[in-house]
């Protein structure tokens, strides 16, 4: 049996957020390419998600939201809906995909067909709030697997673990009245910095105070800074919440060599972190874990990230 599940869907690639876009199809295109040149494709097996229900995306986002986007999408061109991201005709069955490749991940997951899963998905959808669509995001695709695996599996704790550099919003916002939902996010932080949201005084609120922990960085951190964190602050609170899953935004734009972001990480400190994640999930749910694909815009960079961080996993 492999021990893990790699998720791609060709029409990832079809989505366009407008000319000259960071998040471009590219990204996965190099991807793609080193995992196949490395050959860990050949070991991993590729599997096509279907598109996740409407229903599966209602559980966190508005229907209104969700007729918007397919409208938008349904006009045959490209549509700015922010000043970061726009939609293209593709952009709503990608988003559904993508979606759909974090539900069928938490299934094989769950059923014991592999240990864990990546799913090398876009659009990302970390930032995407209940009713709206920002910061590359359109859906919510770790919000809307931890739902399914709630409504599908009876899990009464998971846990949601987010490395981008930017803070998870939208992910944030989907469970900070929710103690079933432990969300952690570790990432660049000022007032200036994309989403300016995600400071360490934000701890969740009314049912869900506590369950929430931010752990904003400066401008400059390293491998060692964020190894520190997970040590020291992500372990205790997960030994406490005790999580039955762990679902994990997985972007590597916090890599030193990322346009976005201001941080020093390495494709080495990312194989460290996925090491330090992979035993919080054999000590707590039976090594089920599952991670999603956000940001990371330097092609080399976000594709020797990704292959360090999937040979831990495969491992």
């Amino acid at each position: 049996m492999a021990r893990t599940a790699f998720y791609f869907h060709p029409e990832f690639l079809e989505h366009q957020g407008g000319a000259n876009h960071p998040e471009c199809p590219e990204r996965l295109v190099a991807i793609m390419d080193t995992l196949d040149r490395e050959g860990l494709l050949d070991q991993l097996g590729v599997r096509q998600p279907g598109p996740a229900p409407v229903e599966s995306l209602t559980r966190i986002h508005s229907p209104a939201h969700v007729e918007h986007l397919a409208r938008l999408s349904s006009l045959g061109r490209l549509v700015a809906i922010g000043p970061d991201t726009g939609l293209n005709p593709s952009t709503f069955g990608a988003a559904c995909l993508a979606a759909g490749a974090a539900a069928e991940a938490i299934d094989a997951v769950m059923a014991g067909e592999v240990n864990n899963a990546f799913c090398a998905v876009r659009p990302p959808g970390h930032h995407a709030e209940r009713e709206q669509a920002m910061g590359f995001c359109y859906l919510n695709n770790v919000a809307i697997g931890a739902r399914h695996t709630q409504e599908r599996h009876g899990l009464s704790r998971v846990a949601i673990l987010d490395w981008d550099v930017h803070h998870g919003n939208g992910t944030q916002h989907s469970f900070e009245e929710d103690p079933s939902v432990f969300f952690f996010s570790i990432h660049q932080f000022s007032p200036f910095f994309y989403p300016g949201t995600g400071a360490a005084h934000e701890q969740g609120r009314g049912p869900g105070l506590g369950y929430t922990l931010n752990a904003p960085v400066p401008p400059g951190a390293t491998d060692a800074d964020f190894l520190r964190v997970f040590r020291q602050v992500l372990r205790p609170a997960i030994d406490r919440f005790r999580p039955e899953l762990i679902l994990l935004s997985a972007g590597f734009d916090a890599h030193r060599d990322d346009p976005l972001g201001e941080l020093e990480l390495s494709a080495e400190g990312f194989a460290e972190l996925t090491a330090e994640v992979r035993r919080m999930a054999e000590d707590h749910c039976q090594g089920r874990l599952v991670s999603l694909l956000e940001g990371g815009y330097d092609f080399t960079a976000t594709a020797a990230s990704v292959a360090a961080h999937l040979r831990v996993l495969m491992s």
